[in-house]
């Protein structure tokens, strides 16, 4: 019993083809993001109760704003595949799946760029 689609039968595809990325991704992200939430939480708490120009004068260091930026592409690549995964498991309804899939990434795309627009801006204007 053939288990693929017509379009994979026509591709080539079998059912591992996309999965096995989608996993890998989903692991080496989760694995980035363990050192660079870890900075940022001790981030945080360094600098509780700072004051607004010691806090941009940080974020403004170029090591603290390549780490956080690092921490914003890990973990929206890491949430735009999770939720990928979710809508493919559970929204079986083709036109609401293909929006639900590219809202995910119009949001994911959106909210990454305010956030790199936000840390460029205070590592180059301070």
């Amino acid at each position: 019993m053939d288990m693929r689609t017509p379009l994979k039968k026509v591709r080539g595809l079998g059912s591992s083809k996309g999965g096995t990325h989608h996993f890998w991704m989903q692991r080496m992200t989760a694995v980035a993001l363990v050192p660079l939430f870890i900075f940022f939480i001790l981030f945080v708490i360094a600098h509780l109760g700072a004051s607004y120009e010691t806090v941009i004068g940080s974020l403004a260091n170029p090591f603290v704003a390549v780490l956080m930026g690092m921490m914003v592409i890990a973990g929206l690549i890491h949430m735009r595949i999770g939720m990928q995964e979710v809508i493919d498991d559970y929204v079986h309804n083709e036109l609401l799946k293909l929006s639900a899939l590219m809202a995910n990434t119009f949001f994911t795309v959106l909210v990454g760029g305010f956030c790199l627009f936000a840390l460029l801006k205070i590592a180059f204007v301070g």
